[in-house]
């Protein structure tokens, strides 16, 4: 799903950015699975809780719960292990440490603690989006655990904690998703992910030749990214154990020299006939019904794309019947590339953003907490805790984050105390506890929404526990908190502003290079290409390969999900592979550009002209798709495809020297820019 405004298109073209970036939303289907697992989660924890009279330990499994609610997003069952068990984890242990950290240590020794610990987690949140989401709970969990004097000790917490997570985690493994009960319910998360894709793919044939291609190209990058994450979750043996996951792997895999193919039609610009997209829906439809494909429409043989989407065709209806495959071509990322993104510019700049943000919280409710600033509630973790939630680039422009969460914080905390005084206690709060689990699915639709819900779930939590009704003093320590972040957003940093931008940008030029470098080799399939020796030597030569590294020295050039090393024998193979690396990369550079663009113009002048070096990024990407395609049928490139080549690269160069991408820019070898300028 992706984000559409609400409002009028004339007011949204006339609001400037960091505020129409504020006013939308997502839509889409109600996920009911999701509603239902809310509604199951917090509130019969809490309930349990209190049966057992244990209410303090049943406060926080709930509050786990909430956070996890919040991860819980669509896409498969395997995949949702890591997107909930590891931030669950992180959060534990942030609890553990807060705990500990505030009945042993004084203000200012804890506050120093809390903001080096908020610097481990901005970095991490570096790495992507689990890791971001498993910084937030970090430093939540943290926050809690300091400043919410419980009878408890930390180790108790912090398995009350990873009990009210593992709960909701057991609801999503176990639980059907309504309606999605063909075959084996377990995979209907992995089985919708790889129909989306053979929709996106005819979707986008049904769209060449018109202005709409750009888009349906970038939707279809976005499905084959859920599909491979769906896919690629964590597993206990190495390979697809059950013959349905192997079936699903083989049918994703069929779909990418579809998708290649698509995406070179879409190139050339003319339109198809409508029997082009009937396969690929065909195809979707079985992978729906779990059957076999039945007979296939061929599309016309006139041109070498429409050569390679017939022959896409006839390959997946093979692969359909066989079940056969388990290579997601799927970047594998080491601990060095994890450490490098973390530590790297993007990644300090994250970390320090954070680290001042929430230690100045800290400082700030620390100092209210010992002059009793406060009032009746000893509770000072709220304002730490809203500022995490704040300081989240990778989710949104800050500014937007900031009007959301006041406003949230506004109507959830007067809407609570409208219903604290007509509810019966507790069983009345329980029940508004599990209301809220239940809205939460529906509320991340925009960060406003999620705030006003999850308010209302806290406080509720709160009183549950024994507190005073606390809605005037969260509002206060909220918009407090929002200050705080704003300040502190746009004071001078010592690292560049805009590094995280450039470092994924970076990323992404190096991953366009190496592909764009394998397929000029002309191995395998293709044949030597445009003049090179007929080893390939021009563009296997080691400093040739050492140039495509990019700036950050991580290279592009991946293995393989069954280990092979690129370059070997299956030379589509590792093609695919780096297609895959080199879309998934720039779809990342593009969703931070947007978000950097929707900050207030002084944080957003940093990264201007980066947009301009993703679109030059991302038609080089498709121009190299395209030459792939011709190269598998002719062997040669035709002037327009090496004129095109020329152009987007020396664009490149312009373009990444005036936004100053860190460290020299990618480069192909010598001998290939020669190649580029002789004669077809």
């Amino acid at each position: 799903m992706f984000p559409r405004p609400h409002i009028p298109a004339r007011a949204h073209a006339v609001l400037p950015p960091w505020l129409s970036h504020a006013l939308r939303t997502q839509r889409g289907p109600v996920p009911w699975s999701a509603v239902t697992r809310g509604a199951l989660s917090a509130g019969p924890l809490l309930l349990a809780a209190l049966l057992a009279g244990q209410i303090s330990l049943g406060v926080v499994a709930a509050i786990a719960a909430m956070l996890a609610g919040i991860n819980d997003r669509p896409g498969s069952r395997r995949s949702s292990v890591k997107r909930l068990g590891a931030p669950a984890f992180a959060g534990a242990a942030g609890l553990f440490a807060g705990t500990y950290g505030g009945e042993h240590l004084g203000a200012v020794a804890l506050t120093a603690v809390l903001t080096g610990l908020g610097l481990l987690a901005g970095g991490m949140s570096a790495i992507g989006p689990v890791a971001s989401a498993a910084g937030t709970q970090l430093l939540v969990g943290a926050a809690v655990g300091a400043g919410m004097p419980l009878p408890e000790e930390g180790w108790t917490r912090a398995l009350a904690y990873l009990v009210g997570a593992g709960w909701l985690l057991a609801l999503r493994l176990a639980l059907p998703t309504p309606g999605a009960l063909t075959g084996d319910f377990r995979f209907d998360g992995e089985r919708d992910a790889v129909a989306r894709v053979y929709d996106a793919v005819a979707e986008l044939l049904d769209t060449v030749g018109t202005e709409r291609a750009v888009e349906r190209r970038a939707a279809l990058t976005a499905a084959l990214d859920h599909a491979q994450d769906a896919l690629a979750g964590p597993r206990l043996r190495r390979r697809a154990g059950s013959a349905v996951e192997r079936r699903l792997h083989a049918q994703y895999a069929a779909a990418l020299p579809l998708a290649e193919a698509a995406t070179a039609l879409a190139w050339t610009g003319e339109p198809l006939s409508e029997r082009a997209s009937l396969g690929p829906r065909r195809l979707a439809a079985a992978v729906r019904r779990n059957t076999h494909t039945g007979p296939l429409p061929a599309p016309s043989r006139s041109a070498p794309a429409l050569r390679a989407l017939d022959d896409a065709l006839l390959h997946a209806a093979d692969a359909f019947d066989q079940g056969r495959g388990s290579d997601l071509h799927t970047r594998r990322r080491g601990a060095r590339d994890l450490l490098r993104a973390a530590f790297g510019a993007g990644g300090r700049e994250y970390g320090l953003r954070v680290a001042l943000s929430f230690g100045v919280a800290v400082a700030v409710a620390q100092a209210l907490y010992h002059s009793h600033g406060y009032g009746r509630h000893p509770h000072w973790y709220w304002l730490p805790a809203t500022a995490v939630f704040l300081v989240k680039p990778d989710l949104g422009p800050l500014v937007s984050r900031v009007l959301c969460r006041a406003a949230g914080t506004v109507l959830g905390a007067l809407l609570f105390a409208g219903l604290a005084a007509v509810l019966p206690r507790p069983e009345g709060l329980v029940a508004l506890v599990a209301v809220c689990g239940a809205l939460i699915p529906v509320a991340t639709r925009h960060f406003a929404a999620q705030t006003a819900v999850a308010t209302v779930l806290v406080l509720a939590l709160v009183m549950v526990g024994g507190e005073p009704q606390a809605s005037v003093s969260r509002i206060v320590e909220t918009l407090l908190a929002c200050a705080i972040v704003l300040i502190v957003g746009h004071l001078p940093m010592p690292a560049e502003r805009g590094g995280q931008v450039r470092a994924q940008l970076a990323a992404a030029a190096a991953a366009a290079h190496a592909y764009l470098a394998h397929v000029l080799a002309g191995t395998g399939d293709g044949g030597p290409a445009l003049g090179a020796s007929e080893d390939g030597s021009a563009l296997h030569d080691p400093d040739g390969a050492s140039a495509l590294r990019g700036s950050d020295g991580a290279s592009a050039l991946r293995g393989s999900e069954d280990g092979s090393v690129l370059g070997g024998a299956d030379d589509r193979s590792v093609r695919w592979t780096l297609r895959r690396e080199a879309y998934r990369t720039l779809a990342e550079a593009r969703t931070a550009i947007a978000l950097a663009a929707h900050e207030l113009p002084a944080l957003a002048r940093h990264t201007q002209g980066t947009d301009e070096v993703a679109a030059v990024l991302e038609r080089l990407v498709d121009t190299t798709t395209a030459c792939a395609v011709h190269l598998d049928d002719t062997g040669r490139l035709t002037t327009r495809h090496r004129n095109r080549l020329t152009e987007l690269l020396g664009e490149l160069a312009v373009g990444s020297a005036r936004v100053g991408l860190p460290g020299p820019a990618p480069s192909l070898p010598p001998a290939t820019r020669a190649n580029l300028s002789a004669p077809g």
